[in-house]
């Protein structure tokens, strides 16, 4: 096996998965949060 040395693995396609999962999440959220408050206004 070839010997692992700490630190040297590319991890840029892992940060750009991470960063477009995290901006994919915070839209939802703020999706999610602007219905419920819209919902809360307009239904009751």
């Amino acid at each position: 096996m070839a010997e692992h040395k700490h630190g040297e693995m590319n991890t840029s396609i892992q940060e750009k998965t991470f960063d477009g999962f995290m901006k994919w999440t915070t839209w939802s959220v703020i999706i999610i949060l602007a219905v419920i408050i819209l919902m809360a206004m307009f239904i009751t």
